[in-house]
């Protein structure tokens, strides 16, 4: 018998939970399906979210031929058979073939190159599925073939609606008298990921032995899982609580905590370019402007694991996550982004002040582009006081120095240019 996780896999979208912006009344997805005909694209979430699910139920649906190939064990050969097969299977005024990879981001650039003629021919239409950004992991021009999709993980509604028809349509379930008092650890321990909730729910009705009857609470689920913690994590490491463990870690300063996160990782088999991105993300977002040199540090080891792989590359990740966690912290520029990215949101498209816009033609000197416009280098200590924001926002900040010695030093120097118009 399957398990319960692929007895409850959805073969409709009438079925399938979660993602609504996608797959719901009039949404991208949606309509695409509704039409019959659906462009390449690439599915980018976190684990549990249905992204293969959706993938089958839009081949059903399109009754198309659908190839799977995982990006774990084929290799180029096995791409250009498929692909072979493809064409012998395509007819005249029928969609092209749909070609599933899982895990896309593994494939290697000969392996996503060996994919380029095919998806720009139609010979086949690409879904690729991954859970890392393929703005680092999918070469550009194959993300440029295809339509990037987000999806987000399960929110309570959805997880508890899964709940209810496991339990009520499950052909193994709906006969046990099982009853659900508590959910809250269920929802937790699965951290939005349906599959890890199916999963424990097999666990914990499983452990209380067949035709016995059931009542789940949030001390039975803790404590089955205590006693099986590989049951709700079929790839043996809780790999995104992990991370999530390590960056908070360097974030709060502590180095040790932050080594042993590593450790686990490594010894778990963790992809290490996947470690090194995040020790990027981390240096630029967490420490920011209070130590610049994190930043570069971070990247230069992301280049050498590129180069080293495993299993000399633990050592550049280590010196690497001791230096961040032991750095000063700021968070300055990361929240400096997000406001002036929610200014622009709430205003719209300013217009450039004209002293400010370039004047390549002469009508446009003519209407006053670049007019009054003063270069710095030709004032003393190359700073000439002007406006360079939109009239409406001429008062607005955005960047709050923090307390470090880095940015309180750059802060002086601004406060001494600028003066009474900008108080930092």
């Amino acid at each position: 018998m399957p398990p319960l996780a692929e007895r409850l896999r959805p073969t409709s979208l009438d079925e399938y939970i979660g993602q609504q912006h996608l797959v719901g009344p009039g949404a991208v997805l949606r309509k695409m399906i509704d039409a019959g005909r659906i462009s390449s694209f690439i599915l980018w979430g976190p684990p549990g979210v249905g992204k293969t699910t959706l993938a089958q139920i839009i081949a059903h649906r399109l009754e198309t031929p659908f190839y799977t190939l995982s990006a774990v064990t084929s290799g180029v050969k096995d791409v250009r058979e498929v692909i072979e097969r493809a064409k012998s299977n395509r007819f005249f005024n029928q969609n092209s073939p749909i070609l599933f990879i899982d895990e896309i981001h593994r494939f290697s650039k000969s392996q996503q190159d060996s994919l380029l003629g095919a998806v720009e021919q139609g010979v086949v239409t690409l879904i690729g599925a991954t859970t890392e950004n393929p703005s680092f992991e999918v070469i550009r021009p194959l993300l440029s073939r295809c339509q990037l999709y987000v999806l987000k993980s399960l929110e309570k509604e959805d997880l508890l609606q899964l709940l209810h028809r496991a339990l009520t349509t499950d052909v193994l379930l709906k006969d046990r008298a099982i009853e659900l008092k508590e959910t809250n650890a269920m929802l937790r321990y699965s951290g939005g990921d349906a599959r890890k909730l199916l999963n424990i729910l097999e666990l914990v009705v499983e452990s209380e032995g067949e035709g016995q009857p059931v009542v789940i609470t949030d001390e039975l689920v803790t404590s089955r899982l205590q006693q099986n913690p590989m049951a709700y994590d079929k790839e043996g490491e809780l790999h995104y609580d992990i991370i999530s463990a390590f960056i908070k870690s360097i974030r709060g300063s502590d180095p040790d905590a932050a080594i042993y996160w590593l450790a686990r990782m490594v010894e778990g088999g963790e992809d290490p370019a996947f470690i090194a991105r995040r020790l990027v993300i981390s240096a630029a977002e967490d420490i920011g402007l209070a130590n610049p040199n994190a930043l570069l540090l971070a990247n230069a080891c992301f280049d050498t694991i590129m180069k080293i792989g495993w299993p000399e590359g633990r050592i550049p990740l280590a010196e690497t996550t001791i230096y961040l966690a032991t750095s000063p912290k700021s968070n300055s520029a990361y929240c400096a982004i997000n406001d002036a990215l929610a200014l622009v949101q709430q205003t719209g498209n300013l217009p450039v002040p004209l002293h400010l816009r370039n004047a390549p033609t002469q009508l446009m000197k003519q209407l006053g582009y670049g007019d009054h416009y003063k270069y710095a280098h030709d004032y003393p200590g190359n700073f000439v006081r002007q406006q360079f924001l939109p009239d409406e926002l001429k008062q607005q900040q955005l960047w709050h120095p923090q307390l470090n010695p880095a940015e309180q030093k750059h802060k002086e120097r601004m406060q001494t240019l600028w003066g009474d118009e900008k108080k930092y």
